[in-house]
């Protein structure tokens, strides 16, 4: 196995710690795009509230990492999310990079995420940027995370099947590892859309729900559809007890990889 290889797996099965493809990530990089999470009190605290409850990686922008302790992550990955863009900006699709490969990797990460708004106005821009960020990635063989969504003026429906699939094929043709995307509808939907992509598809979390039975009915029906996992924000940090929601879907996410026998993704040694 050449050096490479070897580093690319080496992070790939620290992301995928719980084994087969099973996936849950806890993005909390919402501060940046609507200001101040809500429900959550100190980010240190609701970091260690998630620490060991079957949460595979958190999200955070790069200042976030400083004010959380470094033990939380002996039970967790750290994905650095290197976009941004505020809801006040003339267009809020318009994402941007805001930090870089080489400075996640200076920061611990073991991954690194770029948003990507598929039919918005800036769509050239981002896409030059997760390009450019794969190839970096390469070059360091640092996992990426893409987070792909049709969003634009001319995107009538941001749930329709064809365009998340779409969207899911642009970030495994430019290079991304894993591809985050909405949720079209049903399982029977999202099946057909995860067969088009040939590269692990994870589950938006979306908006929020009214009562944690919603949220995990929500998760079987995406597990149920072939997702290798989800992504969920708010849905956990705003709920009264993150931690024991997490624990919950965590317990879904990772027995639904173990009852398909989905091997780890990790990259073959030529």
């Amino acid at each position: 196995m050449s050096v490479n290889h070897f580093a690319r797996e080496l992070r790939l099965r620290r992301l995928y710690r719980h084994g087969g493809q099973g996936l849950l990530v806890v993005p909390l990089d919402h501060s940046i795009s609507d200001g101040p999470l809500r429900g959550t009190g100190a980010l240190d605290a609701l970091v260690g509230g998630l620490a060991g409850t079957g949460v595979d990686a958190i999200v955070l922008h790069k200042g976030s990492v400083r004010h959380v302790r470094h033990t939380r992550f002996t039970a967790m990955s750290l994905i650095i999310h290197l976009s941004a863009s505020t809801v006040h900006a003339p267009d809020p699709d318009a994402k941007y990079l805001v930090s870089g490969v080489d400075e996640a990797l200076r920061m611990g990460a073991d991954a690194v995420s770029v948003h990507v708004n598929l039919g918005s106005a800036d769509e050239r821009g981002q896409i030059r940027d997760l390009a450019s960020v794969a190839e970096v990635c390469d070059r360091w063989n640092v996992p990426l995370l893409a987070m792909m969504y049709p969003r634009g003026p001319r995107i009538a429906n941001p749930r329709d099947p064809e365009l998340v699939a779409h969207a899911a094929t642009l970030a495994a043709d430019l290079g991304a590892d894993i591809v985050k995307t909405p949720f079209v509808g049903t399982a029977a939907e999202m099946a057909d859309v995860v067969a088009s992509c040939p590269i692990p598809l994870i589950v938006a979390g979306g908006a929020r729900m009214a009562t944690d039975a919603e949220v995990l009915a929500y998760v079987d029906e995406a597990m149920r559809g072939g997702a290798s996992g989800v992504a969920m924000g708010r849905n956990i940090f705003e709920a009264a007890d993150p931690g024991g929601l997490a624990r919950r879907i965590a317990r879904l996410v990772h027995s639904a990889a173990e009852r398909g026998r989905l091997e780890p993704v990790v990259t073959t040694a030529s």
